[in-house]
């Protein structure tokens, strides 16, 4: 059995989760810890008060008593608004306070970039404009080329959960870009896991999905390996070899 242990904000799309481990049918589990959240909001001060180092100790040994073997904070805009290096500084605190290989939603959202051998993305996120813009910079700052970036101005993580699958499709189509390799949608308050592969036929791309990456890193991270096409590209670019292990490339336990 592998588990990956989730720290996540307030309550929004969380069912998403439970969700993907059904989907991955297998022996994976992803415990979730909430987290507190001071407002519904997700402007940038929120964003950063919602990553505060105390905040997320709150659940760091509930998930190692949850038998975690990677930890991944399920938040994208609170991590990615502390920018490149807050973001991984804040990874290496948790991982430091937990003993385990640590990361979050944005810098998963660079991983899997990469994995997928890509260079150049589209944003089409919830968020306001200047938040979009904040995500766009930390994928530059990680050499992700952005193609283009569009914000749709939902400012309440309650109302991005909301979202039915139309609503969905209509971000991806409208933050898409022609030069663009791959479609990324960047809130974690925002229900996706049941969605990527229509999502990534409506395109005819890849899609990453923030629920989505932020499992997909924590397996990573935990040296795990699995084929699940229901959650899209991500998660079939190539099958391993039985009993094969992958890299973990850089870690963020210290």
């Amino acid at each position: 059995m592998t588990t990956v242990g989730l720290l996540y904000p307030g309550h929004a799309a969380e069912d998403d989760f439970p969700r993907i481990e059904v989907m991955l049918d297998s022996d994976i589990r992803v415990p979730l810890f909430h987290t507190d959240i001071d407002e519904d909001a997700r402007r940038v001060e929120n964003l950063r008060e919602a990553g505060a180092p105390d905040r997320l100790s709150a659940g760091v040994e509930e998930l190692r008593m949850a038998g975690a073997e990677s930890l991944v904070w399920a938040c994208s805009g609170g991590s990615f608004a502390y920018g490149w290096d807050g973001a991984h500084q804040q990874a290496a605190g948790l991982a430091r306070a937990a003993g385990l290989p640590a990361s979050s939603s944005s810098v998963a959202f660079v991983q899997a970039v990469r994995e997928l051998g890509a260079s150049r993305v589209a944003v089409a996120a919830t968020y306001s404009e200047d938040v979009a813009a904040l995500f766009a910079g930390f994928l530059k700052s990680g050499g992700v080329e952005v193609t283009a970036t569009r914000g749709s101005g939902i400012i309440a993580a309650s109302e991005a959960a909301a979202a039915d699958v139309e609503l969905v499709k209509e971000l991806a189509v409208a933050g898409d870009h022609p030069d663009a390799e791959v479609v990324l949608l960047p809130d974690n308050a925002l229900h996706t896991a049941a969605y990527v592969p229509e999502l990534e036929e409506l395109l005819g791309k890849p899609v990453l999905t923030a629920n989505q990456v932020a499992v997909w890193e924590g397996l990573r991270l935990a040296e795990r390996r699995i084929w699940a096409p229901t959650l899209g590209t991500l998660f079939a670019t190539r099958e391993p070899p039985l009993g094969a292990s992958e890299p973990r490339g850089i870690e963020v336990r210290e």
